[in-house]
Parts: structure tokens; C-alpha cells; sequence
């Protein structure tokens, strides 16, 4: 069966928005775990009573910037991907 270009640029665009959030991801984790942690290892507990208000702040942001890309990738590849596949099962 022969596709078209359109096959493969919609193909294109829908890889490009699985890495974005992806990439998205990695990044937020890597803020909240490596650049805006305190200087021990492990959670904060007790440390968060001395965590400079600024940076939990701007932790807590990147918190939730991770978990709407975790929820935007998550209900996009349900909408793509599981949606058509339970479909095609059905019939």
C-alpha cells in the first residue's frame, strides 16, 4: 500500500509532541531534583522547616509543570494511540 507525504507528516508531528513531553519531563524532574534540591540527599522532611521559601516556591512550580506534562502525554497517547487500538479489539 503506498502513504503519502501526509501520512508521514502527521506521522512527523506526532513524534515531535511525544519527545516535547518528554524532554518536558526530564527537564521538570531535573529542576526539582538536581538544580533545586537542598544540599543533602534524600526528601526534605524536617529540612523543609529551613528550605528558603524562594526555592520551594519555585520547586513546587516545576512540580507541577512535571505533572502537567506527565498529564498532558498521558491523555494525549490515550486519545492516539490506546483509543483506536481498544477500537480495532472491539470489532
Amino acid at each position: 500500500m503506498q502513504r503519502g507525504i501526509g501520512y508521514y507528516l502527521l506521522q512527523l508531528i506526532h513524534w515531535i509532541i511525544i519527545i516535547n513531553f518528554a524532554i518536558e519531563i526530564a527537564y521538570a524532574n531535573y529542576m526539582i531534583f538536581s538544580v533545586f534540591s537542598p544540599p543533602e540527599a534524600g526528601p526534605l522532611f524536617d529540612k523543609a522547616k529551613s528550605f528558603p521559601f524562594e526555592m520551594m516556591m519555585t520547586r513546587r512550580l516545576y512540580a507541577v509543570e512535571a505533572w502537567l506534562a506527565i498529564v498532558g502525554l498521558s491523555i494525549y497517547l490515550a486519545i492516539t494511540e490506546i483509543r483506536p487500538r481498544m477500537k480495532k479489539h472491539e470489532s
